[in-house]
């Protein structure tokens, strides 16, 4: 077997160095994310539509795995066609294809409504973001042995390739996303090897542009998964029709390339098949990236930030497009808006019993989560550690299982005492 010169061991370090076995530690990296119950969670979490509404809308688990698909064929791509790469120096497939996998795991119930609501919750306990979570899990959660919770020991480059932002949440000024927890500091120093940020690299936007390869990868595979699949979902459940994307684009008063790709959705819902427009599209936005130098601060350490990609401007154009048109037809439909209502409803009352249960001051009078949260919760002093738990509580729910405890903890009718969970 070729040795990839691409990585060296500065990016294959684990946070807690094991010693290997017959597969790379990029490739366990992959596995122990397959075989764990928070990533099988992400088969009853939103996409774009409740888990559950239909057999054939993708929910967060099938999205996941066609991001994974689509990074993957992005990395073959540019392997097979970059003047900078060759046989034994190339993007590792394993772990693209990892943190195209574990990008939304992070992410509560009820969608990206639900990630707003427990942020709003959490604001006094230091926030709530969906790629924190992400990396708390992968940090610090999820375990791979035994029952606890130290996760799952991943590498620098995987860590670094699922850490889209760069920026603690108290250095917003007005926190509402794109950030990561206070305490996560120390994963900052680990994938940067304690090196401090450059002045050019101001807490936010400019900090959260800093990606690694693989992250830039993954990050262009889920904008083309989310634009074009839930547009075809979208679609499906009839909230883009041909009426509607008409009155849309007449409302903006599309000109140019806008409005040539607006005629080319029209043509496709016309002929009924949008589907297979789109998903030949797929390999456009695949072949729209190519891997280029550039200069950072980490170049001498990695060559995960000594290149970069770049897709271009055309196609990023067309999936905004496609992103906005979704945004105005689907997300603020009345339909979706009223169930995000709902969601939100949930979560907070949950949120709130468990706050006044575990946060009020002295003992707990009743034990409301799980055993294993309990012993958690038993062990924290400090009421930001004990919001933290019941947010990770929150956070790991489906929206089936979010609901049943809803139910049970406010509906008298529903519930009994020899329900398993």
């Amino acid at each position: 077997m070729i040795e990839n010169q691409f990585y060296t061991d500065f990016d294959c370090e684990e946070l807690d160095p094991r010693d290997p076995d017959y597969r790379s530690v990029f490739q366990r990296g992959r596995d122990r994310l397959i075989h764990n119950a928070a990533f099988r969670r992400l088969q009853a979490k939103t996409q774009v539509f409740l888990s559950g509404e239909y057999d054939f809308y993708r929910t967060r688990l099938t999205h996941s795995i066609e991001v994974s698909q689509i990074a993957g064929s992005i990395a073959r791509s540019l392997n097979s066609t970059s003047e900078h790469l060759r046989d034994d120096f190339f993007i590792d497939i394993s772990l693209v294809e990892a943190c195209a996998l574990a990008h939304d795991i992070g992410h509560p119930p009820f969608g990206h409504a639900g990630e707003g609501m427990l942020h709003q919750l959490m604001l006094p306990w230091g926030g709530f973001e969906g790629n924190a979570q992400t990396l708390r899990l992968i940090t610090e959660i999820i375990f791979t042995s035994g029952r606890s919770r130290r996760g799952m020991n991943p590498t620098r480059a995987f860590m670094d390739g699922v850490l889209k932002y760069k920026t603690l949440f108290s250095q917003w000024d007005d926190p509402k996303n794109h950030f990561i927890f206070d305490d996560q500091q120390k994963y900052l120093d680990f994938v940067f090897a304690g090196r401090p940020f450059p002045a050019q690299y101001t807490p936010g936007k400019e900090r959260n542009s800093l990606r690694s390869l693989e992250c830039q990868i993954m990050d262009w595979a889920d904008d083309t998964a989310y634009s074009l699949n839930d547009l075809v979902d979208s679609a499906n459940a009839g909230f883009v029709d041909m009426a509607r994307v008409s009155r849309w684009a007449e409302k903006l008063n599309l000109q140019g390339e806008d409005a040539t790709t607006i005629e080319k959705l029209l043509d496709a819902l016309k002929g009924g098949n949008l589907e297979r427009v789109m998903n030949r599209k797929i390999g456009t936005f695949v072949e729209a990236c190519q891997l280029v130098p550039r200069d950072t601060f980490m170049n001498d350490l990695t060559n995960r930030y000594r290149f970069g990609v770049e897709v271009d401007p055309v196609f990023v154009r067309e999936q905004k497009l496609y992103a906005s048109l979704a945004v105005d037809l689907v997300f603020r439909s009345p339909q979706v808006c009223q169930l995000e209502h709902k969601g939100d409803h949930m979560l907070s009352r949950l949120f709130q019993a468990l706050e006044e249960n575990y946060l009020s001051g002295g003992k707990p009078r009743l034990a409301l989560l799980s055993r294993d949260f309990e012993e958690e919760m038993s062990d924290a002093v400090e009421p930001a550690a004990r919001a933290r738990i019941i947010c990770d509580y929150l956070a790991g729910m489906t929206d089936g299982f979010a609901t049943r405890i809803y139910k049970r903890m406010f509906d008298p009718d529903f519930g009994s005492i020899v329900d398993l969970v």
